[in-house]
């Protein structure tokens, strides 16, 4: 853990671009780039003004990269991702208004669907433009929430980062996150290769 994150935090501004294009494309990373600004603001307050925008323009930009796979398969390709309720159910909320599931995906923590708000809005051909606008000023909106905790509780967020039952939790959490990561890559290429095997077909 402590490598994983020294990474992130050696490379400056591209630590929270790099991690947020990770975690909002096809990636289980839940709270890392949470975690990663916390680190950095406490450290460096005036960091605040771009650890932030960084942040939300990487998280935008892995949701561009979901969004293309996610478009081109469209209904079909997201019917064999879900089951039929869970299907029925995005195809009602996202065909109704689906702005306003995309910024409560964005802003709201980790178990809420992220991913599959993102891909059922994508699939149903939400407007690429307002999807990404969406997810930058949500993500702004987190992030600057995040920053503001960093900020005014940055210490105390540091010793507990440091203590010794957190350190193993995230040892745990991160091999999780490896084989979620690795299942959901998977997925995803397997349903585009039936995708384009149809297609061919």
């Amino acid at each position: 853990m402590h490598k994983f994150f020294a990474l992130f935090l050696h490379i400056g501004l591209f630590g929270p671009l790099i991690l947020g294009v990770l975690d909002s494309s096809f990636l289980v990373l839940p709270f890392g780039n949470d975690i990663l600004l916390v680190v950095l603001i406490a450290r460096k307050h005036e960091g605040f003004a771009w650890y932030v925008p960084i942040a939300a323009l990487g998280s935008t930009i892995g949701v561009l990269l979901l969004d293309l796979v996610a478009r081109k398969g469209g209904e079909e390709g997201l019917r064999k991702m879900l089951k039929p309720k869970r299907f029925d159910y995005f195809e009602k909320k996202m065909k109704k208004d689906a702005g306003i599931p995309i910024a409560v995906a964005c802003i709201a923590p980790p178990p809420f669907p992220f991913t599959a708000v993102i891909a059922a809005a994508s699939a149903f051909q939400y407007s690429r433009q307002r999807e990404l606008t969406i997810v930058f000023f949500a993500r702004l909106l987190r992030f600057s929430l995040v920053g503001v905790a960093a900020i005014r509780l940055g210490r105390q967020i540091l010793r507990i980062v440091k203590s010794g039952p957190f350190y193993w939790t995230m040892i745990g959490f991160i091999a999780l996150c490896a084989v979620a990561s690795a299942i959901s890559v998977y997925g995803w290429i397997k349903r585009s290769k039936l995708q384009g095997a149809v297609q061919q077909a």
